[in-house]
């Protein structure tokens, strides 16, 4: 059996590399092939290119780039032909994956979206390229499976791969003693995996933290970078400014882990902060060109933040913005900082939250769905 996989993200390089080891597992002949990054090659995937790479957002920087895209769809296309897999399996990424779904679909190979895109929130129209293209879609949040299924697209309800991840991880003792030992209430700053979102959300991030300071200089802030650049780049930012902020690349989950509260962008971050239970304020800074069209993109969403999503009301105050929100921000983690019971009252939200929808197993069942429909397949007619 040969499964495709295709994720164009950081985050959709793990869901895809927890997704390799477990049909590796289920099915020890099979052989997967496809685009995503270093997370799944060492999980076993022959990648043709680490699209990961490339992850960028927004239209400019997606035109940008748009030969390199056409480039390597021409070259899956080529991958189908020459080593035809059994199915395709497509992680977010919508806007090439989708060329690829097309692809896929005119040359006869049952094509699935695992963790599919939030259309809902944003282009509910493509939902048609959906019902067009895709054998099925395995939805990742409990809301996702009625939405496709009534608008006629087939789906099947798995829940979301990052609580795999999160039941899985195994904290540096020795970083979380060390930083303990220091002292002081710790704030976590969360600006992204993109250096696009970097770029745009650290300068209202250190303004926020500038108002912190001023009012807590007894706080302490550790951020968590994706990779040494963005590391740096934000590092230089807050040269000489006396602020009390320390850079770590590859510590996300002890900096969630240690910190009182966080200041973080929209993301699936979101879902670590309230699997471990922290009250967190969240910006996702933009343009005013992209600010304008996302409101028009994402009148059909009530939130941006998943947590809020699954929870139907605001949890984590959310500022999805092109001004500086930085004041709006600072009094939020102020709050928890100095009200226990306001912090108190986050946690048992989030807590609530946890319980209902925090379930591991989404690869186990996206695995054993695959499997069970490609035998289905494969099986010769009576």
């Amino acid at each position: 059996m040969h499964v495709f996989i295709s994720a164009g993200e950081p985050s959709g390089d793990l869901h895809g590399a927890n997704l390799v080891r477990v049909l590796r597992a289920k099915h020890p002949g099979i052989r997967i092939t496809g685009f995503g990054g270093p997370k799944m090659t060492a999980a076993g995937a022959d990648l043709l290119f680490d699209l990961t790479s490339l992850a960028v957002m927004w239209f400019g920087a997606v035109i940008a780039r748009i030969r390199t895209f056409i480039g390597l769809a021409k070259r899956a296309e080529e991958h189908f032909r020459s080593d035809r897999p059994d199915a395709i399996v497509l992680i977010d990424y919508p806007g090439f994956n989708f060329q690829l779904a097309k692809r896929a679909h005119a040359a006869g190979i049952p094509v699935y979206f695992f963790v599919p895109p939030q259309l809902w929130g944003w282009a509910g129209w493509r939902v048609k390229k959906v019902r067009r293209w895709f054998t099925a879609v395995l939805t990742a949040l409990p809301f996702e499976e009625k939405w496709y299924r009534d608008r006629g697209v087939n789906t099947h309800y798995t829940g979301h791969p990052y609580y795999d991840e999160l039941a899985a991880q195994r904290l540096d003792e020795s970083f979380l003693a060390e930083q303990r030992d220091t002292g002081g209430p710790i704030v976590a700053v969360l600006p992204g995996s993109r250096n696009q979102e970097v770029a745009r959300n650290f300068t209202d991030m250190l303004s926020a933290i500038r108002c912190i300071h001023a009012a807590r200089p007894d706080v302490r802030f550790l951020v968590a970078s994706f990779n040494r650049r963005q590391a740096d780049a934000a590092s230089a930012m807050v040269k000489g400014a006396g602020l009390p902020i320390e850079f770590h690349v590859g510590r996300t989950p002890e900096i969630i882990e240690l910190a009182n509260c966080c200041l973080s962008v929209s993301g699936s971050v979101s879902l670590e902060m309230m699997y471990r239970l922290k009250p967190a304020a969240i910006l996702y800074k933009v343009g005013t060109v992209h600010w304008l069209l996302g409101r028009y993109l994402l009148k059909m969403a009530r939130y941006i933040t998943l947590v809020n999503l699954l929870a139907d009301r605001e949890i984590y105050p959310e500022y999805p913005t092109c001004r500086d929100r930085s004041a709006e921000l600072a009094d939020h983690v102020l709050s928890w900082l100095n009200d226990p019971m306001e912090r108190a009252r986050c946690v048992d939200q989030l807590r609530l939250v946890r319980n209902e929808v925090g379930q591991t197993g989404a690869c186990d069942r996206a695995a054993d769905y695959l499997l069970v429909s490609l035998s289905s397949q494969q099986r010769p007619a009576a």
